[in-house]
């Protein structure tokens, strides 16, 4: 069936330049503008978030484009409440754009008389009239199946398999893979697969919550360029140690992959006095400027992927292609050219 409505982009607080820049991708691709929907989201003085849409969406498809990062409770209640004005304006269809899924943490029950917040959240946005989801490396993938839609999870590892390949160019043999954790191994070992690259592993062992006790690496990392791969670096004080215990391990370089910089409390401070040569981030949480001033933090792009991801959906095609970093090099081009 022919589309005969044009996809339309509309964009909370959160994550606005992220947005924009999707916006202007779409255009390169389709050959025509496709900007953000003209909108005002702000807060009342009680802290109450308040929408209104200025354009006509009545029968558009469209696609809320808003991470659940910090302020987490404040930037998913703009997604719900955008949601609810365009469901109420009578938008054909509305997907949400979530590059980081907040509350993902929360994903089971750990001890008696805890709760699953990342099914709540999904409820609430299943509730509040969106019917699909699109978002990028969910921290447990079972998350998908708390959902009664559709969920698209796009990889960060295709594009850092492109990094890689660019920026380690002429030292793959030196490359290795490093999962910080036993739990990290299938996202770690996906990306290894891709560059060609030996898996290696660094065991901990907790003395109590948010606290490491023991560090073991398993394998030989002597005289390697190790890239440690994980989801989300927070206040970023294993992912500190994890490069120490390499180094003193023999690691010729350390350098971390991680798909969400959420870095709070002292993290920037901690990784710019680390011993890992660099921080790869993506810019699914829109950076502070301390994050874009640290001189070993850099930061990859997401937004073409995501605007291939957004036109794929709308056209009513896979977006499964996204999954090789081969077919994605086309649109990274200018980027990651050889």
């Amino acid at each position: 069936m022919p589309n005969l409505i044009e996809p339309k982009l509309i964009s909370g607080n959160a994550n606005r330049p992220l947005a924009e820049t999707v916006a202007r991708r779409m255009s390169m691709h389709r050959g025509m503008e496709v900007g953000l929907v003209d909108a005002r989201v702000e807060r009342f003085n009680d802290g109450e978030i308040f929408v209104e849409v200025f354009e006509n969406v009545r029968g558009e498809d469209m696609f809320i484009l808003q991470p659940t990062s910090n302020p987490a409770n404040d930037n998913l209640m703009e997604l719900l409440v955008i949601a609810d004005a365009l469901r109420r304006s009578s938008a054909a269809r509305i997907t949400a754009v979530i590059p980081y899924f907040g509350y993902a943490r929360q994903d089971r029950r750990s001890k008696a008389r805890t709760p699953i917040t990342a099914k709540l959240v999904s409820n609430m946005i299943v509730e509040a009239g969106i019917e699909r989801v699109l978002t990028l490396d969910l921290h447990a993938t079972q998350i998908q199946g708390f959902f009664d839609i559709p969920v698209d999870n796009l990889y960060a590892a295709p594009i850092f398999a492109l990094d890689v390949m660019h920026h380690f160019k002429g030292n793959m043999d030196d490359v290795m893979v490093v999962s910080p954790d036993v739990g990290g191994v299938a996202r770690a070992r996906d990306l290894a697969q891709r560059i060609g690259a030996p898996l290696s592993i660094v065991d901990k062992r907790r003395g109590k919550p948010g606290e490491v006790a023991e560090m073991t690496v398993i394998g030989d990392v002597k005289d390697r360029r190790c890239l440690i791969v994980d989801d989300i670096v927070d206040t970023a004080g294993t992912l500190c140690k994890a490069a120490d215990v390499l180094m003193e391990n023999g690691a010729k370089e350390v350098h971390s992959y991680i798909t969400h910089g959420v870095l709070s409390g002292p993290a920037v401070e901690r990784i710019s006095k680390s011993s890992m040569k660099n921080l790869v981030i993506t810019d699914t949480i829109q950076p502070t400027e301390a994050v874009k001033a640290c001189k070993n933090i850099r930061i990859v792009r997401t937004a073409p992927m995501f605007a291939q991801a957004i036109l794929n959906t709308w056209n009513g095609t896979s977006v499964s292609s996204l999954f090789d970093h081969k077919a994605l090099k086309p649109i990274y081009e200018g980027t990651y050219s050889s």
